[in-house]
C-alpha cells in the first residue's frame, strides 16, 4: 500500500513517525506500507543471520532490522532481510538514534533479501540497480517461490550473477565456499 501525498525528502521520512507500529519504505519520495513478512521468510532470515554469526562474525556487524538509503530517481529506503556490515560501517552506525544506513556511511558488505510473494520485480529488478549504485560488494537474493539463490558480486561497476539450486554449496566471494546450501536455506531450519 502506497500513502498518496506530494513525493516525501528523505530528511522528512526520518523525522516522521506514524504513531503506529507498522513498517514503511520511502521509494521515490512515496511512504509505501510493508506487509507483514511470511513465517517462512523470517525462518530463513533467521537461519541467515545464525549463520554468520557462526562464521565468527561478530554480533554487532550482523543486522536485521536495519535499513538502508540508496540511490534512485527520488528518495528511497529499503529494509533488506539480512545485512553483513564492515567494521567502518558499524563504527559509523555506533551511538545512531536510528539504524538506518545513510549515504555518506559506507556500504554494507552483503544484502540479503528473501522474495516475498508478489514482490519479484522489487528484489530482482529495483532492488538490485539500487544496491549496484550504491556500490554493495554482495547481494543474495533468496527465492523460496523458485526455490533458488541468486548471488550477484560487484565487479567493475556491474553484479555478476551466480545462481545456486538444490545442494550445490554456495560460493561467496566475501567468505569463500560455505557449508549451507540452497535446499538448506529454503527449508528455514
Amino acid at each position: 500500500m502506497t500513502l498518496a501525498s506530494k513525493p516525501m525528502t528523505l530528511q522528512a521520512y526520518l523525522d516522521y513517525d506514524p504513531g503506529t507500529e507498522t513498517q514503511y519504505e520511502l521509494v521515490n519520495g512515496e511512504l509505501v506500507e510493508m506487509p507483514p513478512e511470511s513465517d517462512l521468510n523470517q525462518r530463513i532470515a533467521s537461519l541467515l543471520f545464525a549463520f554468520f554469526l557462526n562464521q565468527g562474525i561478530p554480533s554487532y556487524r550482523v543486522r536485521m532490522g536495519t535499513e538502508i538509503v540508496v540511490s534512485s530517481a527520488g528518495a528511497t529506503t529499503r529494509f533488506p532481510d539480512v545485512m553483513v556490515l564492515s567494521e567502518d560501517l558499524a563504527t559509523a552506525l555506533e551511538g545512531a538514534s536510528r539504524s538506518t544506513v545513510m549515504p555518506e556511511m559506507p556500504p554494507p558488505l552483503l544484502v540479503v533479501e528473501v522474495v516475498s510473494p508478489r514482490q519479484e520485480s522489487r528484489d530482482y529488478r529495483y532492488k538490485r540497480a539500487e544496491y549496484a549504485a550504491r556500490g554493495i560488494a554482495e547481494y543474495w537474493i533468496v527465492d523460496p517461490m523458485r526455490q533458488k539463490v541468486t548471488l550477484l558480486e560487484w565487479v567493475e561497476g556491474l553484479y555478476e550473477e551466480t545462481v545456486y539450486e538444490g545442494d550445490n554449496p554456495i560460493a561467496s566471494p566475501l567468505f569463500g565456499v560455505l557449508t549451507l546450501t540452497p535446499a538448506q536455506i529454503l527449508q528455514g531450519r
